[in-house]
């Protein structure tokens, strides 16, 4: 169950901080008064990216298990929102809220969980997986109202930094208790004791 709501609030904030690219543009457009396909292209740009580095990251869960991949993306992640305040042309846009953001999210969101989080159900284990996936559309509900009030108010760079400290200390606490097997610590799926 822990795995479980450790999945749920990473992908509510990892896939809100890719998604969050909707709420930056208008603002970002009309204050550098790029083109709008040139400025979209950052997110598309960051998709193709992150389809790239898709099989590595399988690879290095498999090798290392999912949570130095979690913290790399939290990394990413953490410093393309952190770092975006200070965009000044459009090869900065694609390098942080692009390439960073879109990273950082396929590091810590489906494609890890997807891979590690099997092993820990087998009675319940798409009951688990639904529940752990539903947290993108939640974190959707709860994380972009609040973004969008901060751009509002406060302007996008502040919307950044908020998300990005976020990402930072609402996920890399919890990657400490991640583990790959239930056997890491003594258990078989579903919570059950492993046998002796």
């Amino acid at each position: 169950l822990a795995f479980v709501a450790i999945a749920f609030v990473t992908m509510a904030i990892g896939v809100t901080g890719r998604t969050a690219f909707s709420l930056l543009m208008p603002p970002l457009i009309d204050e550098f008064k790029w083109d709008r396909g040139l400025a979209a292209g950052a997110f598309s740009f960051g998709f193709l990216f992150s389809a790239i580095v898709s099989p590595f990251v399988g690879r290095v869960v498999d090798a290392r298990g999912p949570r130095i991949v979690i913290w790399t993306g939290v990394a990413f992640m953490s410093a393309g929102l952190l770092l975006a305040p200070y965009v000044t042309s459009t090869w900065q846009l694609y390098a942080t809220l692009g390439v960073a953001v879109s990273g950082g999210a396929n590091m810590m969101t489906y494609t890890v969980h997807s891979q590690f989080l099997p092993h820990w159900f087998v009675r319940r284990r798409a009951l688990a997986i639904s529940i752990a996936f539903a947290g993108a559309g939640v974190g959707a509900v709860l994380l972009l109202p609040w973004l969008q009030t901060i751009i509002l108010t406060a302007g996008w760079r502040a919307a950044c930094v908020a998300m990005g400290w976020l990402v930072l200390f609402g996920i890399a606490p919890l990657t400490f208790f991640v583990k790959k097997n239930p056997a890491d610590v003594g258990q078989s799926p579903d919570g059950d004791r492993a046998s002796p």
